[in-house]
């Protein structure tokens, strides 16, 4: 009888297992980077109205983020991103490092889960509106003592043999004295030109929005290199306004076109891991430019409304979307419609001092919402708090492949769990 009780046990053990195990399948991170709670409902607000949907209100399954870190409870974007692609706590300065050692992933292996992914054959993808050093996909592929060794970590990332890498930073990628499609000089003193060794080992460049759109989905391996630094222009709204200057060049992808046109490249080639950040929401963020940081996040929106489309095609894919920390501590300040209307700006600061920006900068005329349900139109404000990166209201979603694991507090260092489910069928412990 004892005999038979544990033969049932362990079959039932071992039915469980080959059931998540069988449960494999794409997986797409979007990182809307200083984004939190706060941020999505302006947007939500701006864009479609306070009655509305976003594309992220369509995501199914959500979490409370818990973002500390090992050494503060405010994550930086380095450390942030070394608890995602390796699913274990770092310090403020980690960069890919912990302890001067890289270190041993919650799978129990030394390497990033992207890492882990190419070992085993999955096809890879990087996208950054920022530049190619950038933590938040940088990490998944690069190790270094110091975020600020540039040149060092974009080596690694284009001989890292991502399949897709699309970002900014092409002063990164020449050597000193060269000039690029968007570089006037490249910044590295090695004398390596990573643009020439990646068309020497099979990448086919593109450099701006149009070539892009024009390029065969059938291509190897791809690299687009879109900027200079960053795809947009991380200033006040009144330093772009005297310098004349957009929130992003016109002439690079979005981070959306860029996601969509990923989902099809990669998807062809087969099983697939996407790790998409949109930087402009941070940056824009931390120079407290509500402007900039609302289109930033309406083109992460986008990338998302692509990736929910795909799902509904491809249902065994697992859509993620988390930031490490909020960047300016953005507030929505609502005004009556009498007493504020489109033609009367907003007071440049509220009586605890706070800054409050309208649609072009502080003390302009407010932004003002999409319709809601009735048809009402409503004059608001941003409101910040800070320059920095603050903790306090960000909140990470999951949609399609094991998506309803996504409840209640979720870690930061459960985002690597949730991709590790993803790509190999494994609830880590």
């Amino acid at each position: 009888m004892l005999q038979k009780f544990f033969l049932l046990l362990l079959l039932s053990a071992s039915i469980t297992f080959c059931q998540v195990s069988n449960q494999i399948g794409n997986v797409v991170f979007i990182h809307p980077d200083g984004t939190g709670l706060a941020d999505w409902n302006a947007l939500r607000i701006l864009k479609v109205g306070p009655d509305s949907e976003l594309n992220w209100d369509k995501m199914n399954s959500l979490g409370l983020y818990l973002g500390h870190i090992r050494n503060r409870v405010t994550a930086s974007s380095n450390a942030g991103a070394t608890i995602h692609a390796y699913g274990v706590k770092a310090d403020v300065d980690a960069f890919g490092i912990i302890d001067n050692e890289i270190p041993v992933a919650r799978s129990g292996k030394r390497l990033s889960i992207m890492q882990e992914a190419m070992q085993q054959g999955i096809f890879t993808g990087l996208i950054n509106s920022g530049s190619i050093e950038e933590p938040g996909t940088a990490v998944f592929v690069s190790s270094n003592v110091k975020r600020g060794n540039y040149t060092e970590i974009a080596k690694d990332v284009i001989q890292s043999g991502v399949d897709l890498i699309f970002c900014g930073g092409e002063d990164f990628l020449l050597p000193e004295g060269t000039k690029g499609k968007h570089s006037q000089n490249g910044k590295r003193t090695d004398g390596l030109n990573l643009i020439e060794w990646a068309k020497s080992n099979g990448y086919k460049i593109v450099y701006t929005r149009d070539e892009l759109l024009n390029t065969s989905y059938d291509e190897n391996k791809i690299l687009g290199v879109f900027a200079a630094r960053s795809t947009f222009n991380d200033r006040t709204e009144e330093e772009l306004k005297e310098k004349n200057l957009p929130n992003y060049n016109p002439s690079a992808p979005t981070v959306a076109e860029m996601t969509k046109f990923a989902l099809e490249f990669l998807s062809r080639k087969g099983q697939f891991f996407l790790v998409v950040e949109e930087e402009g929401s941070d940056n824009f963020g931390n120079r407290n430019n509500a402007n900039g940081k609302l289109e930033a996040l309406s083109n992460a929106d986008d990338a998302i409304g692509f990736t929910l489309e795909f799902i509904d095609k491809n249902p065994n894919t697992l859509l993620l979307t988390a930031s490490d920390s909020e960047a300016g501590g953005l507030e929505v300040v609502g005004y009556e419609v009498e007493n504020l209307s489109e033609n009367n700006p907003l007071p440049e600061r509220d009586s605890n001092g706070s800054p409050i920006d309208g649609r072009s900068g502080t003390g302009t005329l407010p932004f003002i919402s999409a319709p809601d349900k009735n048809g009402n139109r409503f004059p608001f404000g941003i409101s910040w708090s800070c320059f920095g990166d603050v903790t306090g209201g960000v909140v990470a979603k999951a949609h399609g492949l094991h998506s309803e694991m996504m409840r209640g507090k979720i870690d930061n260092t459960d985002i690597y769990r949730f991709i590790y489910l993803g790509l190999f069928g494994v609830w880590l412990n």
